[in-house]
């Protein structure tokens, strides 16, 4: 039976989606709050992705499963009243302790307005080893699957494997990973630490649906990524950072030296005021 009454977010999930073309990547210069969500959706993103780091860091919390989850879907609803393009939430590993609480999560992204969430399997206690065991994961994974499955949103899962991030295996066991991840429901999978281009292409290889990697300065350009056949690039909490040292460096400046040189180059008030007063 065809659905007469399709959910608002459905043309942006089918069309976030589409995005995801191997050798022709999504590329994702990740936002952590409105108006940075503005910029990056002003500079040609077809896109809007947060960082939960850049995200947390905002809110005053620091990164690891440390920010509430109401507080972190109030900042994702912010950035996506803020873009025309379809926005897709870092929701670490779900704000939540079990797979019940994921999908609770995974309701409130979509009623944010987000079509897309990475769920990572990293830990951050201090014992149980660095990634949840994958059948744990692939539940929780399944959780946010049937829960947008629910809501009548196609939303994109994208599963985090933080195997080369927390030094916890390589290429076989990542490949393990995510074929359980997608069994569970996962769309796409996210390796983030992976950049050599023998493990990309072995990783592009050997994962059935669209990879992602994490970007930053010393790894391959956009270029040379998508003839490895990645479909998508983000660039995690790297411009959050980039935006900090520059408050750092200027504020140094001004109360050392009194000289203002690091302003220099900054947008100024009206367009940024502009850019969240667009009808």
């Amino acid at each position: 039976m065809t659905n007469q009454n399709p959910h608002p977010l459905t043309d942006a999930a089918l069309a976030f989606r589409a995005l995801h073309v191997p050798g022709r990547p999504l590329v994702l210069p990740n936002a952590w709050d409105a108006v940075s969500a503005a910029i990056v959706e002003e500079a040609g993103a077809a896109a809007v992705a947060t960082t939960s780091a850049g995200l947390a860091w905002a809110l005053g919390a620091a990164d690891g499963d440390r920010l509430g989850r109401e507080q972190a879907l109030e900042a994702v609803a912010r950035v996506a009243r803020a873009v025309r393009v379809p926005v897709t939430a870092d929701i670490e590993s779900g704000y939540a302790e079990d797979a019940a609480g994921v999908a609770g999560t995974v309701r409130a992204v979509v009623e944010a307005g987000a079509v897309g969430v990475n769920i990572e399997d990293a830990r951050h206690e201090a014992d149980g080893g660095p990634l949840r065991p994958v059948a744990e994961q692939a539940e929780r994974i399944a959780a946010a699957r049937a829960a947008a499955d629910a809501a009548g949103v196609p939303l994109f899962v994208n599963a985090r494997i933080d195997t080369f991030l927390r030094g916890a295996g390589g290429v076989e066991q990542t490949l393990e990973r995510a074929a359980a991840y997608l069994a569970a429901g996962a769309d796409g999978v996210f390796v983030p630490g992976a950049v050599d281009p023998v493990t990309v292409k072995a990783l592009v290889t050997g994962v059935d649906a669209p990879l992602n990697v994490l970007v930053g300065p010393g790894a391959p350009s956009v270029a040379e990524l998508a003839a490895l056949g990645v479909a998508r690039i983000s660039a995690g909490s790297a411009l959050a950072e980039a935006a900090h040292a520059l408050v750092r460096r200027a504020a140094r400046e001004l109360l050392e030296k009194g000289t203002y040189g690091e302003l220099a180059g900054g947008l100024d008030y009206g367009t940024l005021n502009g850019l969240l007063t667009r009808a």
